[in-house]
């Protein structure tokens, strides 16, 4: 691995996880900037094999909402899946602050708290998934069954195209 090893490598590494890592040079920031996007095409990689993590709050509760950077998280379908009535996004510094990974960077892999997860469906349709391995320049590919054991979490169709 390029640098220093993140919380979501050695959260992987604990449980002897199957990845492989892959750096990316980082563009520069501007309005609309999709960092998931940038990975894929810095990568070479199709937009639906590489996932998102989004940090919302149903019903009070802290959910992690993982979807491919190819769409957007559906709310609503989030908040049914987890049994709850209403979610909504939480602030990006706030998400740092929970997750203890920058915007860019937020992986469903090594938290600071464990939160409950829940990975778009689509994700059973791939051999291998991408996510961010913990910073900016650096996703993690590694299998869908993987990364949902790793999570603990289930899967729900909470992606919209």
């Amino acid at each position: 691995m390029s640098g220093k090893a993140t919380p979501a490598t050695v959260a992987a590494g604990r449980t002897k996880t199957t990845y492989t890592l892959h750096p990316y040079e980082v563009r520069g920031e501007s309005d609309g900037h999709s960092y998931g996007t940038d990975a894929a095409d810095a990568l070479g990689i199709p937009h639906r094999q590489v996932f998102k993590t989004l940090v919302t709050e149903v019903d009070g509760e802290f959910t992690v909402g993982v979807v491919p950077v190819s769409g957007s998280l559906d709310l609503k379908a989030l908040a049914a899946a987890v049994g709850g009535k209403r979610a909504t996004m939480v602030a990006p510094g706030r998400a740092e602050k929970i997750t203890g990974y920058v915007r860019g960077g937020i992986s469903p892999l090594g938290q600071r708290k464990r939160l409950r997860t829940v990975i778009d469906s689509s994700v059973r349709t791939l051999t291998s998934v991408y996510v961010s391995a913990g910073r900016r320049g650096l996703q993690m590919e590694l299998t869908p069954t993987d990364l949902l054991k790793l999570t603990e979490a289930i899967t729900a169709p909470i992606a919209t195209p």
